[in-house]
């Protein structure tokens, strides 16, 4: 998000908030932007969607890692929560087998598309889609290079919580 966009406050309030989840009304995100809220978002569930591109106000969520859950338009108010991944591992030796859960779960905990997964890993978005949905496998290299860029962004799984 460019700085100093309308949402800014939004994305620094939720960056600086320690909970999984945050309960907001709208008139304290109106307090927090210095703005009112456009009457799509008080009617219509769209503004609030997870989208990525091209809403300055999901990218304020989204890119500090909530995502909406639940909007109550009678109580104005919406709920922000950072989703809890527990993806199901099949433990192979010492590594982790990459299965279509755990390639999503390392994408969403980077908060990424799967277009914008791919072009971190280099393969093409149909290729994660195939991953994820166990229509392929990745390859041995590939897993390797699945398990270095987990290591970097801090992505554990497991009962035993292991880093890869």
């Amino acid at each position: 998000m460019k700085e100093g966009t309308k949402y800014q406050p939004l994305l620094e309030f939720l960056r600086d908030n320690n909970q999984d989840e945050v309960k907001l009304t709208f008139a304290e995100i109106e307090a927090l932007i210095d703005s009112n809220l456009p009457d799509s978002a008080r009617s219509q569930r769209a503004w609030w969607s997870n989208r990525r591109k091209g809403a300055l106000q999901a990218e304020a969520w989204m890119e500090v890692g909530y995502r909406v859950e639940d909007v109550d338009f009678e109580q104005q108010q919406v709920t922000f929560r950072k989703p809890i991944i527990k993806p199901k591992v099949t433990r192979v030796s010492k590594k982790g087998l990459w299965n279509g859960e755990l390639i999503k779960a390392l994408r969403l905990h980077m908060n990424l598309t799967q277009t914008e997964f791919a072009q971190q890993l280099g393969v093409r978005q149909a290729t994660v889609s195939e991953w994820e949905n166990e229509l392929r496998e990745p390859s041995r290299s590939t897993s390797k290079h699945l398990q270095l860029v987990a290591r970097m962004v801090g992505f554990t799984y497991g009962e035993e919580n292991q880093n890869f």
